[in-house]
């Protein structure tokens, strides 16, 4: 390279230098105001979020729903912000490619993150519809525990074992839930069986007192008591009461208890409940003895002669 071209790249490298230095004190004021728009919106969308939860808190114990409306209310006061800080520095360009951007984007994601979407859809319909909270015990997807979080993806739970699993919101959504815990109480149903030399009458009668003396068995809701049916070694009934639910213990508590109850009033009351019986029945022809089928025994003897 001579010095000629050499000069020429120099002027060129330097100009472009002076330009840019230029711009930027031209645009210095406009980015100061861009800056403090930013920082405005910023503050501003603080503000907005706990303006939010303050009145949401006043209306709803949801903290799933409060959150989410206050994410959602915070960064679209931002996003105002960065686009009015975008047109103060005479960038508007760059505004309508972001929206164009911002647009085709969201339709490419859509489209790859149907899971996501879909789950974060159901945890805003959960957090609206709200059916179950919190600390609440439920059912579902073959998971049964209770609720630790619920999150704009995945209902958490900590099974009855103690591991925390988590379910996706679609799921919970789309398939049955039972919640345990919203009406607080439960009804334990309990089957058993008795010989068939007892007296079903007053096995009733024993075992209706005996679920009644149970503690935490509601008396007004009663206690249920049928005969199910004649089983190969026992007569069968089941007993069905109510207790009231808050906890796991509650439940597993009064269910051990009632077996307890039952089982000394019978031994009281010399009533069995048997083992399970078989009878063996050799009789090829209907009522014939095993011993008038086989042949007599001298022919047995007769045939080990011959061998």
């Amino acid at each position: 390279m001579d010095t000629a071209e050499f000069n020429d790249a120099y002027d060129i490298v330097i100009g472009k230098v002076e330009e840019w230095v230029q711009t930027f004190f031209e645009m210095l004021p406009n980015f100061v105001v861009a800056l403090f728009v930013l920082i405005l919106f910023y503050v501003l969308g603080k503000i907005a979020r706990k303006l939010v939860g303050n009145l949401l808190s006043k209306i709803t114990n949801n903290k799933t729903i409060t959150s989410l409306l206050e994410t959602i209310i915070g960064i679209s006061i931002i996003g105002i912000g960065v686009f009015i800080a975008l047109s103060v520095m005479q960038l508007d360009g760059a505004v309508t490619s972001l929206l164009a951007g911002a647009g085709i984007i969201g339709l490419a994601l859509g489209f790859a993150f149907q899971d996501i979407a879909s789950n974060f859809i159901s945890g805003v319909i959960l957090s609206i519809r709200h059916p179950f909270g919190i600390g609440d015990i439920i059912e579902t997807n073959d998971f049964y525990g209770t609720v630790e979080k619920l999150n704009l993806r995945n209902t958490i739970m900590r099974t009855v074992t103690g591991q925390i699993v988590y379910v996706p919101n679609k799921r919970v959504f789309e398939n049955p839930l039972q919640n345990y815990t919203t009406t607080g109480l439960r009804r334990i149903d309990l089957a058993c069986g008795i010989s068939y030399g007892d007296d079903l009458e007053k096995v009733r009668d024993i075992t209706t007192n005996a679920i009644k003396r149970v503690e935490n068995v509601l008396d007004d809701r009663g206690v249920e008591f049928y005969f199910d049916e004649f089983g190969n070694s026992s007569i069968n009934f089941k007993v069905r009461f109510w207790v009231r639910f808050r906890t796991n213990p509650d439940f597993w508590q009064a269910r051990s208890e009632a077996i307890i109850a039952i089982k000394k009033a019978f031994d009281e009351n010399d009533i069995m409940i048997p083992f399970p019986i078989r009878t063996l029945d050799f009789g090829i022809r209907g009522g014939e003895k095993l011993d008038s089928m086989l042949p007599p025994a001298s022919s047995f003897k007769k045939n080990e002669n011959e061998l």
